[in-house]
Formats: structure tokens, sequence, C-alpha cells
């Protein structure tokens, strides 16, 4: 990961990637070398943005791809593509740290992002109202998963990329995740089982 404050970052080249169903497609979009956004196409997000470029298939495009078929194949990669991002402030970085700690499958609130980040810079308060400013200017949606924040009272909100895309994520997400607690579930009965089976054939030999 590579991330570069950067004022002067211009959208040259943009890549779709074909998400599974039940989800609009994403546009990647980047300055040749770095990924500089990721976003649901035909979005506000994809609107704001309005410069597409030219689509040309290149390494750091196929990085992101990779990334994202590992994601939607249930799996939390623990890298990320390499990065740029045009207007990233200490308050912008602060509120991203905190969003990359959520974990694949759960989600946590403004406020509660608020609350860390009061936490780590020793001040007794800061605005979860500013919290939500700087999750919707995430230009990188997913990688950087704004998807996982919520409102306090659990509400889908605030999210550019479309809400039944941010409920979609969080589904999928979830459902990966009780698989795999199920399967955990499964693999300790049978261990459990296969001790009992042990020990009954030990004291049928005593």
């Amino acid at each position: 990961m590579w991330i570069v404050r950067d004022n002067s970052i211009a959208v040259k080249y943009t890549w779709t990637y074909r998400t599974p169903d039940g989800l609009d497609d994403l546009v990647i979009s980047g300055c040749g070398e770095s990924l500089t956004g990721l976003r649901f196409k035909g979005s506000q997000d994809d609107v704001a943005c309005g410069e597409y470029g030219d689509e040309r298939d290149l390494p750091v495009f196929r990085e992101t791809c990779r990334w994202l078929d590992e994601y939607f194949a249930g799996r939390s990669p623990d890298w990320t593509p390499t990065y740029r991002m045009e207007g990233l402030t200490e308050f912008r970085k602060d509120v991203i740290d905190e969003m990359l700690k959520i974990p694949f499958g759960t989600t946590a609130s403004y406020g509660d992002i608020a609350k860390a980040i009061a936490k780590r810079r020793g001040v007794n308060r800061v605005s979860a109202q500013a919290v939500g400013g700087a999750v919707g200017w995430n230009p990188v949606c997913i990688i950087i998963p704004c998807h996982r924040v919520i409102g306090a009272s659990g509400k889908m909100v605030g999210y550019g990329g479309g809400v039944a895309n941010k409920v979609a994520l969080l589904a999928h997400e979830m459902r990966r995740t009780m698989r795999r607690m199920k399967a955990e579930d499964f693999r300790v009965d049978a261990v459990t089982a296969a001790k009992r089976l042990v020990g009954a054939f030990l004291c049928r030999r005593m």
C-alpha cells in the first residue's frame, strides 16, 4: 500500500470490473502505476467523478482485479494494491486507518470511529459528522471498507456507491463469516467426537 498526499493526480486510465450478481459493476481508475479510484458504475460517486479516461489493461488494474476476486470469493486479502490519493489530509488519513481496522463481516459506527480518533489524539471529542464527511470522501471503495461504517442506530446511511450496493456487500461478508463459523463449529465437533471414540476404544481394551 502506498498513500501519497498529491494534489496533482489526474485520472488517465480506467478499467471495468464485472461484479457478482446483485451488485453494480466497478470502475477502476488509475494514473498509470497506481490506483486512484474504485467506485460503483452509475453511482453518485461515479457521477461526481465524471472523468473516465482511456480504458487500458494495466498491471495495477490486474492487481486490483485480483484483490477483488479474492474478496468476492469470501476472503479478506491481507494486502492491498498500490494506490494514491488526491487531497488526503491528516484527519482523512486517521479515518482511513480506523476503517481499515474494521474486520471483514463486521461494522462500526461513525461515532465509534470518532471516539477511536479522539482517544488516539488525546482529545475529549471528535465530531462524528466530520468523520462522516471523511468516510464519504474515500475514493477507493471496498479496499478501504467505507461500506462497513453505519449510522448509530444501524441505518445504512451515507454511501456514495448506493445503499443497495452497501447492503449487498455487508450481506456478502456476513454470509461468508457465518459459513466459516459453522465450519469451525463442525471441526470442533468432529475433534470432540474423535476423542470420544478413541476414549471409548481404549476403555473397551482395558
